[in-house]
């Protein structure tokens, strides 16, 4: 499953609900990337989520 290894954001469930009120299980997914970053001095391949890679970028 996807999951951010920074902040641990990993998939939510909730409703799709249509305009009759009808509700349908649906998931919200993250949006995962594959980064390469520094880290102790090496670079190291991790999944994190959009926002993670925005603010460690800053």
């Amino acid at each position: 499953m996807a999951k951010c290894e920074l902040c641990g954001k990993q998939p939510m469930h909730g409703n799709n609900v249509s305009f009759s009120q009808k509700k349908t299980r649906r998931q919200f997914r993250p949006n995962i990337q594959r980064a390469t970053m520094m880290e102790g001095g090496r670079l190291v391949r991790r999944h994190v989520c959009a926002r993670c890679l925005k603010t460690t970028s800053k």
